[in-house]
């Protein structure tokens, strides 16, 4: 008898071990081949490469799905086409699911969505990021409204995570339809070249209803969203390189809004860049140069994360380092557009401006702005609108933030960039800035109209009047002893002064009326 129940125990434990093996196996070899052929790697594969060695912990591999109508009954795969669990990136705790695109096409049941809701509810209870693969072809049509409806939980849960932990989706394949919307509300997207796309309707229905010939890359891939929607902060050339660049994003993130992002304690600075600072601006306020040699100047050795790159170019969005402490910088690019605010930019610069907000990441602002881009187009399509974001979430933000102009501060796009005004804690200025309400040249042209159209030369008079006025207000000094600015610096003083500024603002507390949110111009 005592060796029957030893002989029946092995015989569970090796079931168990069975079941296990079956699970690794997702949708069997043959769609597994096929998954590598085009270049991807599977849902498990995916894992193990983002997280720390030997630290995922999976939960629910044995979950299947309950549905039995048009054949479902006969295709049951343990775990359901997603694979849920934690682990750790650096150390830190991270919860993943990863979507299996050779289970019935990643597709979202209604178990399938469940795993993904209890993911998110530990990472809610544990305060820990959220890590989305997404490789999916959508909600599973056979079972019908309840497969949209695991979307709508999964969609709640997301705006409820927001602004509590990071949210991050990587998409690795198809996410279509209702998919979307999930990456959507996250805080950031990574998508990979030739393999991820993103749409609300696919080529076939774009076809049928607006007639469009259009490929599924050139609808929604890495590169349309990257440039032209910006919904794609990321963009990688393969799965490796894609889940590298999350472990290194992750680096820069707290893990929660209660705490503070981590802070390595070996940082490189290059001293001679403190040389080279001082020679980047042209000598002409009109010729452009770009604004992260300025960055680069500042913070730490090689720390800059740029985040969408390729998108709205006019304005430079990224994580960086100084002394080894996250901030988030924003910056106006001369080299694009010559800096000036348009309707994209504020966009990515409030989105930008309220995650940091949101996640205790200090601000840094280099501002050279000409002003709003004008024109029929922007004014249509709601450039005040737009603009206002940006300006409403610098206004809100209660993180430490310091503004550097470096050159051209007109006009209103002055005061959205971070001015003392709309709460800037501390404002510097270099010798070359210009604080106006606008260039010396439109100025002169309407304070001293009459003047110029009276005089023997209306050309020469106008050259001199628009001397006159540059000389009074195109420089720091007025801005200055008004307080609007606190102190005009040397560019090879920026960084100290910025890592005493900070240093100071470390303790920094302060808090928004009491209110249930606010309204912001959307």
């Amino acid at each position: 008898m005592h060796f029957s129940l030893i002989f029946v125990s092995m015989d569970k434990n090796q079931d168990l071990l069975n079941r296990r093996k079956l699970a690794t196996l997702g949708g069997g070899k043959e769609r597994i081949d096929k998954q590598h052929q085009q270049g991807k790697l599977t849902a498990r594969e995916r894992v193990t490469v983002l997280l720390d060695e030997n630290s995922f912990e999976e939960i629910g591999s044995f979950v299947e799905h309950r549905a039995t109508a048009f054949g479902l009954d006969k295709q049951r795969f343990p775990g359901d086409g997603v694979i849920t669990g934690y682990g750790t990136i650096h150390g830190r705790l991270v919860y993943v699911f990863s979507q299996d695109f050779t289970v019935l096409g990643g597709s979202l049941s209604e178990t399938h969505a469940a795993k993904i809701c209890r993911i998110m509810d530990l990472a809610m209870k544990n305060g820990a990021p959220v890590i989305g693969l997404n490789d999916s072809g959508g909600a599973r049509i056979q079972e019908g409204v309840v497969s949209l409806a695991g979307y709508a939980d999964i969609f709640y849960r997301n705006t409820r995570a927001s602004g509590v932990i990071p949210q991050i989706s990587v998409i690795m394949g198809p996410c279509a339809g209702g998919a979307v919307y999930s990456p959507a509300l996250t805080d950031f997207i990574f998508m990979v070249e030739e393999t991820s796309y993103m749409f609300v309707t696919g080529p076939n229905v774009v076809k049928t209803v607006t007639h469009e010939e259009v490929t599924s890359e050139d609808l929604g891939g890495a590169k349309a969203h990257a440039e032209k929607s910006g919904v794609n902060h990321f963009t990688a050339a393969n799965d490796v390189e894609c889940l590298k660049k999350v472990r290194d994003l992750v680096t820069y993130l707290p893990q929660n809004a209660y705490e503070l992002a981590p802070q390595p304690t070996i940082f490189n600075y290059t001293k001679s860049k403190l040389d080279q600072i001082g020679k980047i601006l042209p000598e002409n306020a009109n010729i452009p140069y770009d604004i992260r040699k300025v960055v680069e100047c500042v913070i730490d050795d090689e720390s800059f994360r740029e985040v969408q790159a390729d998108y709205a170019k006019n304005i430079v969005v990224g994580f960086a380092r100084i002394e080894g402490k996250t901030i988030g910088v924003v910056a106006n690019q001369p080299s694009a557009l010559a800096g000036v605010l348009d309707i994209d930019a504020s966009r990515k610069g409030a989105r930008f401006v309220r995650f940091c907000d949101s996640f205790n990441i200090p601000l840094l602002v280099f501002e050279d702005v000409p002003g709003f881009l004008p024109g029929t187009d922007q004014e249509w399509r709601g450039i005040i609108t737009h603009g206002a974001k940006l300006l409403y979430a610098f206004s809100e933000a209660t993180v430490p933030r310091i503004t550097v102009i470096t050159r051209k501060a007109y006009g209103g796009a002055f005061d959205v960039m971070n001015s003392k005004s709309i709460g800037a804690d501390l404002n510097f200025a270099w010798p070359t800035a210009e604080i106006a309400v606008m260039g010396a040249k439109g100025a002169a042209e309407i304070i001293f109209k009459r003047e110029i159209a009276s005089a023997e030369d209306p050309q020469a008079k106008w050259l001199e009047k628009e001397a006159e006025y540059a000389e009074m207000f195109a420089n720091p000094y007025r801005a200055a002893e008004r307080g609007i600015v606190d102190d005009v610096i040397l560019p090879e003083e920026t960084r100290a002064k910025v890592i005493a500024g900070f240093k100071m603002l470390e303790k920094k507390a302060e808090t928004l009326p009491k209110k249930k949110h606010g309204n912001i111009p959307l």
